[in-house]
C-alpha cells in the first residue's frame, strides 16, 4: 500500500496567492517556451525572399530547432535533477531569450539558423517545471499542476500562429522575433523573482555524464535528421541512409556504455522497465496524433477555393484556426485532472486516445465547411489535453523524486520524435494536394490514436479512484531540498 508522510510546507502546499503566482509564472513559462518555438511558421514563405536564401536553407530555421530542443530536452532534465530544475529552468529560459535577440538582431540566413539551434533550449522549459511542481505541491495538487503545465503545448502553439502572423503583416518581420524576445525575457524574469530555489541534495558529489551527453546528441541529432530529411533528400538517398545507421550505431554504443557507467546520463534499466517504457511509447504515439492536427489545419485552411476543398484563408487567418483548439486545453486541463485522480491516468490516456481517434473521424467526415474545420480539430485537442495530462503522472509515479526531471524529459523527447515520425507521414501524405490526401493524414493520425487507445490497458496502473499519484511513495523532503 502507497504510503504518505507531511512534506515540507512550501508556498505550493495550500491555494494562497504567492502559489498561485508560482503556477502562473511556470504554466507561463510553458507558453513562452512554445511560443518562440512555433511563432517562425508564418514567416516561412517570405523568408527566402527576405534573407536571399534558399528554400532549403530556410526549411533549417525549423528542423535545426527541432534537433537542438530533442538534444537539449534530456540533457537539461538530467541536470536538473542533478543540480536543480530551477536553475536549468533558468538557463534553458535565458537560452531562449538570447536566440531570439539575436533572430531579432540579423538577416542573414547563417546566423539566423544558429540563432534558432539556441532558442531549441527552450523545449526543456515544460519538464523542469512538471519535476518542480512534484517537488513542490502536495500529491493531491499534482494532477492539476501537470495538467495545466501540458496545456501549455496547445496554447503556445495557438497563440503563436496567429500573433505572429498578424506582426508580421503589419510590420516589420523582425519585430516578430523582438516580440518573442520580449515574451522570453519576461518569463526568464518571472522564474528568477518567483520560483523558490531548489537544491537537491543528491548534487553533491554527483558528476555528470559528459561522454553520454555527447553519446545520446549524436544519436538523436543522426535519427531526426534522417526523419525530417527524409521527404527532401529522398528516403533512399546515402545521407537519410547514413543518417539513420549512424544513429543506430551510435546508440548501440551509447547504450552499452551507459549500462555500464556508474552514473549514467540516462538510467537505462530504469527507463525499459515496463512502468516507465510503455508511458514513454504512448507519448510518442500522442505526439505522432497530435502533431497531425495543427501541422494539417493550417495547410487545408489555406488551400485555394478552386480546390473544391479548399477555403482560401490567409496566413494569419489560418493561424487563427487554432486558437480554439488552445482555449479547449486550457478549458479541459482541470477536467483531465479530476478523471485522473478519480479515475486513474491510466484510463484518462485511454479516454484521451479515444477522443483522438473521433476527432479524425470528424475531420475525415468533413474537411470542406469551417465549422467542421474546427470541431474536428476542437475534439482532437480536447483528447490530447486528456493524454498530455496523464502521462507524466504515470511517469512520475514509476520513478523515484531524484529522476523525475530526467524520465520527463525523455518523455518529452519521444514525444518530440513522434511528432517528427508525423511530419514526415504527413508531407506524403499531402504531397499530391488532394482532398483524399488530406484525408489520409487524418486516417493515418487517428489510427496511431486507436493504437494507443487499445494499448493504454497495457499501461501500469489500475482503472480505479487515486488519491495522489498511483503507486506514489511521499517521502518527506529533507531541508533545502526541494
Amino acid at each position: 500500500m502507497p504510503t504518505s508522510a507531511p512534506a515540507r510546507s512550501t508556498a505550493l502546499d495550500r491555494p494562497t496567492p504567492a502559489g498561485r503566482a508560482v503556477l502562473g509564472v511556470l504554466a507561463f513559462a510553458g507558453v513562452a517556451a512554445t511560443l518562440v518555438q512555433t511563432s517562425i511558421v508564418p514567416l516561412l514563405p517570405a523568408l527566402p525572399r527576405l534573407t536571399h536564401a534558399s528554400p532549403t536553407q530556410v526549411g533549417w530555421l525549423v528542423t535545426v530547432t527541432l534537433l537542438a530542443g530533442a538534444v537539449a530536452t534530456p540533457l537539461l532534465g538530467r541536470a536538473g535533477d542533478q543540480f536543480g530544475r530551477r536553475r536549468m529552468m533558468l538557463l534553458s529560459l535565458a537560452l531562449l531569450t538570447l536566440g531570439s535577440v539575436a533572430c531579432a538582431l540579423t538577416s542573414d540566413i547563417t546566423l539566423l539558423v544558429a540563432a534558432r539551434a539556441v532558442q531549441g533550449a527552450g523545449a526543456g522549459v515544460i519538464p523542469l517545471a512538471i519535476s518542480l511542481l512534484r517537488a513542490r505541491l502536495p500529491a493531491e495538487r499534482v494532477g492539476s499542476g501537470v495538467a495545466l503545465m501540458s496545456s501549455t503545448v496547445g496554447i503556445g502553439a495557438a497563440l503563436g500562429l496567429p500573433l505572429a502572423a498578424l506582426l508580421v503583416q503589419r510590420f516589420d518581420w523582425h519585430w516578430m522575433f523582438w516580440a518573442t524576445s520580449a515574451v522570453a525575457a519576461a518569463a526568464l524574469a518571472g522564474v528568477a523573482r518567483v520560483v523558490p530555489e531548489d537544491r537537491p541534495s543528491a548534487a553533491r558529489g554527483v558528476r555528470f555524464d559528459w561522454l553520454g551527453a555527447i553519446g545520446l546528441s549524436t544519436a538523436l541529432t543522426a535519427l531526426l535528421l534522417a526523419l525530417s530529411q527524409g521527404a527532401a533528400w529522398g528516403w533512399t538517398s546515402a545521407g537519410v541512409l547514413g543518417s539513420a545507421g549512424a544513429a543506430v550505431l551510435v546508440s548501440a554504443l551509447w547504450s552499452r556504455r551507459q549500462l555500464r557507467t556508474e552514473q549514467p546520463l540516462v538510467d537505462l534499466r530504469l527507463t525499459t522497465a515496463r512502468s516507465v517504457l510503455l508511458p514513454h511509447l504512448a507519448a510518442l504515439l500522442a505526439g505522432f496524433s497530435f502533431y497531425a492536427n495543427s501541422l494539417v489545419t493550417v495547410q487545408l485552411v489555406q488551400e485555394p477555393r478552386s480546390t473544391g476543398f479548399g477555403l482560401g484563408l490567409s496566413v494569419a487567418e489560418a493561424g487563427l484556426c487554432l486558437l480554439p483548439t488552445g482555449l479547449v486545453m486550457v478549458v479541459f486541463a482541470p477536467v483531465s485532472a479530476r478523471f485522473s485522480r478519480a479515475r486513474g491516468p491510466k484510463a484518462t490516456v485511454a479516454l484521451g486516445s479515444a477522443v483522438i481517434t473521433l476527432g479524425y473521424l470528424l475531420r475525415i467526415a468533413d474537411s470542406r465547411a469551417l465549422w467542421a474545420v474546427l470541431l474536428g480539430a476542437a475534439v482532437v485537442s480536447v483528447g490530447t489535453a486528456l493524454v498530455y495530462s496523464a502521462l507524466p503522472l504515470l511517469v512520475m509515479a514509476a520513478v523515484p523524486a531524484a529522476d523525475t526531471a530526467a524520465a520527463n524529459g525523455i518523455n518529452v523527447l519521444m514525444r518530440t520524435i513522434g511528432q517528427a515520425l508525423c511530419s514526415a507521414a504527413v508531407a506524403q501524405a499531402l504531397s499530391g494536394g488532394t482532398l483524399r490526401g488530406y484525408q489520409t493524414a487524418f486516417a493515418l493520425a487517428g489510427a496511431v490514436a486507436l493504437v494507443a487507445c487499445a494499448g493504454s490497458a497495457l499501461l501500469p496502473g489500475r482503472t480505479g479512484a487515486t488519491g495522489a499519484l498511483p503507486g506514489q511513495t511521499v517521502v518527506p523532503a529533507k531541508e533545502g531540498q526541494a
